[in-house]
């Protein structure tokens, strides 16, 4: 089973100054992408797999030498998430993605290669170890660790792990109680 963990970050000046130019790097893929996809959709009427757009990776990397700033899974973590954001809106559970901007909330997500070593978080790339101020602490295997930025300028990073643990069934069995919450009355239940 899946079990995410939030902590606080303490990045130094220089992996603050790092950390900045890889999210400006995803930033930056995420809206090219869907740029991309936007005009071929207009053109043509189709969208671009996921494939499609991880395959300009290589080729952006040597017109834009700057992408390189970030870790390179990174990068492809956006083209997996665009793909996932255009799923979730054709199955209308969310809203057709849109454009991301410098101001607010950054973040990126790495699907590998993080370690804790301590009370430090080991970041790939050229961040490396931050300080994590772990408030409590985890049993199983990290899948992924998405460091973000919010607008207050404080920085996170959430762990998703796997336990090992298998998903509890939701039992039938025994009686369900609804419960209203009202103006005249505190609580009422189904059962009167």
């Amino acid at each position: 089973m899946y079990k995410a963990y939030k902590y606080r970050i303490y990045p130094t000046d220089d992996q603050k100054a790092s950390l900045a130019k890889a999210f400006g790097c995803c930033r930056w893929y995420w809206n090219f992408a869907l740029n991309l996809c936007q005009e071929t959709y207009l053109k043509t009427g189709k969208g671009l797999s996921r494939g499609y757009i991880l395959g300009l990776l290589p080729g952006l990397k040597k017109e834009y030498p700057w992408l390189t700033d970030a870790y390179s899974q990174s990068l492809q973590v956006v083209a997996l998430n665009l793909s996932t954001a255009y799923k979730n809106f054709f199955e209308k559970r969310a809203q057709l993605p849109r454009f991301k901007s410098k101001h607010g909330r950054q973040s990126l997500s790495y699907p590998a290669n993080v370690k804790f070593e301590g009370d430090y978080i080991k970041l790939p790339g050229k961040i490396g170890l931050v300080y994590c101020h772990r408030h409590r602490e985890f049993e199983g295997t990290i899948k992924t660790v998405t460091v973000s930025q919010n607008s207050d300028g404080q920085y996170y990073a959430s762990v998703l792990v796997d336990d090992g643990k298998e998903t509890p069934s939701q039992s039938t069995e025994g009686k369900a109680v609804g419960i209203d919450v009202g103006l005249t009355h505190f609580a009422i239940t189904s059962d009167g």
